[in-house]
């Protein structure tokens, strides 16, 4: 079994011989230092767009400001401008991109080696859905507008997302001694639409204000008016994220079958059971900040596996920075083309991926 699939390293030996002679580096050896450099460039390239992207988004848009101006402590923060504009217009909603992006990308790499179908996407098992119904409830019977000093409209959506994960995990595993992967994306795709024709149904029940809100928040948009959401659901993506750094190697695996990543040692059961709680918990998490963002969780793994392969020890990290870059130069575009218009960044990310993934299929065909 190669080095590369089962993710163990050995560094090459230079044992020398009585005569001075060095040992040959064996091949697996030669595979294991290139893996190793493809994945320091890979990281640091990629990285680095990310690191790029969140320099330079807070400073774009339909008011020019800069760095010497935000940060000029003789001018009172009340009356600096830029200042204003940089910490509490722009940042927070750079900060709210790219962990939605960096989310909804590896949570689609997850998805797709879990289900084993490249088609899978971070919304394909209804957890988007329970998300969107929970925010439209929420705005339709005008319950409180925050708790806890919290917007109720993402702690709605979180509370339905989970809802929505744990029918479909209970599906998966009812009358089953594991967990069935055929039944979690039939039941996933049924609540999908379950959720959605009620969703159809409160707004069709609510008045053209309540409409226009809930219309406005499924397209997806980042002005998440602070930073106390972001804070609120940094712990549930730290653990979504902890989780996923356990799964590369046995997603590799994963993706030859049960049976062959079995009989190399791998608990399937565990990491379906890890796979899933973490991509859904990712998942929800972000559309509670967003609403629901399209086609970055099909569209960034499809376009990290053409640059760099199949690996997931390379694959979910390059996922999470490009999607970051990604949706966070969307939204600039969002709030800069039509200005003082704002656009909502789901319909940037649609237009943009929609065409770019036909284009994708068409290459690799």
């Amino acid at each position: 079994m190669s080095n590369e699939l089962t993710g163990t390293i050995k560094r090459p030996s230079h044992q020398t011989s009585g005569s001075g002679n060095e040992t040959p580096i064996t091949p697996s050896a030669k595979r294991s230092w290139s893996l190793r450099r493809k994945l320091i460039v890979t990281l640091s390239g990629f990285g680095g767009l990310a690191l790029i992207t969140l320099v330079v988004a807070p400073l774009v848009g339909p008011t020019p400001i800069t760095l010497a101006r935000v940060f000029d402590t003789s001018v009172p923060f009340r009356d600096n401008v830029d200042a204003q504009i940089f910490f509490i217009a722009r940042l927070p909603r750079t900060l709210a991109g790219i962990l939605v992006g960096a989310s909804l990308a590896v949570a689609g790499v997850v998805f797709q080696a879990l289900l084993r179908n490249p088609l899978a996407t971070p919304f394909t098992l209804g957890v988007s859905a329970g998300a969107s119904l929970g925010a439209m409830l929420v705005i339709t019977l005008g319950l409180p507008s925050a708790v806890a000093g919290i917007p109720a409209v993402p702690i709605a959506s979180l509370l339905g997302s989970l809802g929505a994960a744990g029918i479909v995990y209970a599906m998966a595993t009812l009358r089953h001694r594991g967990l069935s992967t055929t039944v979690l994306l039939l039941a996933g795709v049924t609540l999908n639409s379950f959720f959605s024709a009620l969703i159809m149904f409160v707004q069709y029940s609510s008045d053209f204000a309540q409409t226009f809100q809930t219309v406005r928040w499924l397209m997806g948009n980042l002005d998440v008016g602070g930073f106390q959401p972001i804070l609120a659901t940094l712990p549930l993506l730290g653990i979504a994220f902890v989780m996923f750094g356990t799964l590369p190697r046995a997603l590799n695996l994963l993706t030859l079958g049960s049976d062959s990543a079995a009989a190399r040692g791998v608990d399937v059961l565990r990491v379906q059971r890890v796979a899933f709680l973490s991509a859904s918990l990712a998942t929800g998490a972000a559309v509670s900040l967003s609403g629901p963002i399209g086609f970055i969780g099909i569209v960034i793994p499809h376009l990290i596996r053409l640059v760099v392969g199949a690996d997931h020890r390379i694959v979910m990290p390059a996922s999470a920075f490009l999607g970051a870059a990604f949706l966070v130069a969307c939204d600039v575009v969002a709030r800069s083309v039509m200005a003082p218009l704002e656009l909502p960044v789901g319909v940037i990310t649609a237009l943009t991926g929609g065409p770019f993934f036909l284009w994708l299929l068409v290459r690799r065909r």
